[in-house]
């Protein structure tokens, strides 16, 4: 018996439905609406493997003869399910009964048009199951899906690799880091993991531009790929970075790896368009798991070997190797981090004043405060032990930050009150600590003019123009602002008055020994002198008798600070015996 043509196929199959269509005026049957939409539908017999299809079927797959796919055999034989899922698999494979109403299913894959063009098609059905249970027959509609595949492709693209690369992303990198990382602890077998760094990149930047750094990096990429293995990984780390993925790795095999990039890289210049370019790279690695268990010993350990590679020379590869102080140090920092973090949150952060007195009267003219940290068990632990490990974690900034809350606390609640606080460098450049500064100072009228702001002298000669714009905010703030420890970072005269402060703290290093050396003597009446020729204030530290207390008077120091005029307390000498403040 002669088959019928797939469109008068269809419109039996569909019966009275389309009859319906058909008598309702205006209303189009459901081939045109098909036509109209670029949907083709189908019905699938799976006893028999018939395929019965709506007439615009072969336009819409692009096939000559509708024929030549009229069973599901054929149809299989002409779909590529790669990277997708086929109608077959979705259909046996679902997991699911029908119940009588059908099981739907949604599934991608290729068309094959011809030999080479493939066309992306969504494959929208139900299922229907058999007395059985098992399929019996399916219908749904095929629609071409091409530009919105590519658009998906690209997406995937864009969310897995680097653009400019066209490498692994630091997210995607990190995936496959983890499963090999796993795999090799579960097999016990080896792995590595190479951190690649481009040299000097910040130079070519500023000597040739982003568009030439730009394809540096690309072409460092397709070298550094062209001398990998095929079963290793090569992703972009960061802005000059690469991490390489090195699988079935011994420590030997991570060394001859490295070479072998570093060599690909510097043996020839890369041409730009401004010219060749001499770049090399330097390499840490680190071989897992005899030296690393997770992703971020991994990545730690690999920073840890390429810092010690660039302090042996640039455009050389070391590889980790275990150092017990190093890691103890790690280990304090982590805890002493988690302490600085608990003592902020529990408002454990305290201040102590240490007096600074008139040179002549020896009456208090303004308190220096200075950090304490209580502990969980109650015990001080003091500013030194804290502040090098905060500046070291980036805690620093919120440290400052809880400091000078309690000191404008401490200048509203004492009228005639006058206190210095000193600020980090980092906090010196935050806005939020600015922002935060202003804000307090606005919120207590009067507190800003009996504010002293103290940085240091290293730090306020990093950068000179820095330092005079931090100097300028500071006095728009109505606040004074003093150098501490002057003499430490040698410091020009010209310098200091084009900075504009108000206050010099002499180094206590130069005014300990002030009767036993005649250099210090020397150094510190100068600084006294010209300092009183520029019209600022001075401040000796450290000062230990009254015979040192004498001289420095008599060379016209301003105020003393030290054992001699009383050290840090947290008590609050202003206040008196009911809690108010007293006259200072």
């Amino acid at each position: 018996m002669k088959q019928a043509t797939p469109d008068v196929a269809w419109r039996s199959q569909k019966g009275a439905s389309v009859t319906h269509f058909e008598q309702t005026a205006g209303v189009p049957d459901a081939a045109e609406i098909l036509q109209s939409i670029g949907d083709a539908a189908y019905e699938w017999r799976l006893d028999s493997d018939a395929l019965i299809w709506s007439g615009n079927a072969a336009a819409v797959l692009g096939v000559a003869d509708i024929h030549d796919i009229a069973s599901g055999a054929s149809f299989a034989r002409r779909t590529d399910a790669t990277g997708g899922q086929s109608r077959l698999d979705a259909i046996e494979h679902s997991g699911e009964r029908d119940a009588g109403a059908g099981v739907p299913y949604q599934v991608q894959y290729a068309f094959k048009r011809g030999i080479e063009e493939r066309t992306w098609v969504e494959d929208t059905g139900r299922w229907f199951a058999g007395p059985d249970g098992k399929p019996l027959r399916a219908h749904g509609t095929l629609r071409a899906i091409d530009a919105r595949h590519a658009r998906e492709r690209d997406l995937i693209q864009l969310a897995k690799f680097d653009p400019l690369t066209g490498e692994l992303n630091r997210a995607s990198l990190m995936e496959i880091l983890s499963t090999t990382l796993e795999e090799t602890i579960r097999f016990r077998g080896s792995c590595g993991f190479l951190l690649v760094t481009i040299d000097h990149l910040g130079r070519l930047n500023e000597a040739y531009g982003f568009d030439v750094t730009e394809n540096v990096i690309a072409q460092v990429t397709k070298r550094l790929r062209a001398r990998l293995r095929g079963k290793d990984h090569l992703g972009r780390f960061s802005g000059n970075k690469f991490g390489v993925v090195l699988t079935s790795c011994t420590p030997d095999e991570l060394a001859v790896a490295a070479e072998r990039l570093l060599t690909g890289v510097r043996d020839e210049p890369i041409v730009t368009t401004s010219g060749p370019a001499a770049v090399t790279v330097t390499i840490g690695g680190v071989t897992a798991p005899r030296h690393a268990r997770t992703v971020s010993e991994v990545l730690s350990r690999a920073q840890d070997a390429l810092t010690a590679a660039r302090a042996k020379r640039y455009g050389s590869f070391a590889a980790y190797q275990p150092n017990i102080e190093r890691d103890a140090m790690r280990k304090e920092a982590l805890r002493a981090s988690d302490e600085i973090v608990a003592a902020l949150n529990e408002r454990r952060i305290a201040l102590a004043f240490e007096p600074v007195v008139d040179a002549a009267s020896r009456g208090v003219s303004f308190y220096e405060c200075l950090m304490r940290v209580y502990r969980e068990d109650g015990r001080i632990a003091h500013a030194s032990e804290i502040i090098p490990i905060a500046e070291r974690v980036g805690l620093m900034r919120m440290l400052d930050y809880r400091v000078l809350e309690l000191v404008v606390g401490e200048l509203a609640a004492a009228p005639k009150l006058e206190l210095s606080v000193n600020v980090s460098p980092s906090s010196a450049v935050d806005p939020d600590w600015w922002a935060g500064l202003g804000a307090m100072l606005r919120a207590h009228s009067g507190a800003a003019e009996r504010l002293i702001i103290e940085i240091t002298e290293t730090a306020a000669i990093q950068d000179l123009d820095d330092a005079r714009g931090f100097v300028s905010r500071v006095k728009d703030l109505g606040c004074r602002i003093a150098i501490d420890d002057f003499g430490a970072g040698h410091t020009s005269f010209r310098n200091l008055r084009k900075l504009g402060v108000d206050i010099i703290k002499i180094d206590g290093a130069f005014v300990q020994n002030l009767m036993k050396s005649d250099d210090d003597r020397a150094f510190v009446q100068t600084l006294i002198d010209l300092s009183r020729r520029l019209g600022l204030k001075t401040v000796a530290e450290w000062v230990q008798d009254e015979a040192a207390a004498q001289v420095l008077q008599g060379w016209g120091c301003d105020y003393l600070q030290g054992a001699l005029t009383g050290l840090a307390s947290t008590n609050r000498p202003w206040v008196d015996g009911n809690g108010k403040a007293a006259a200072v």
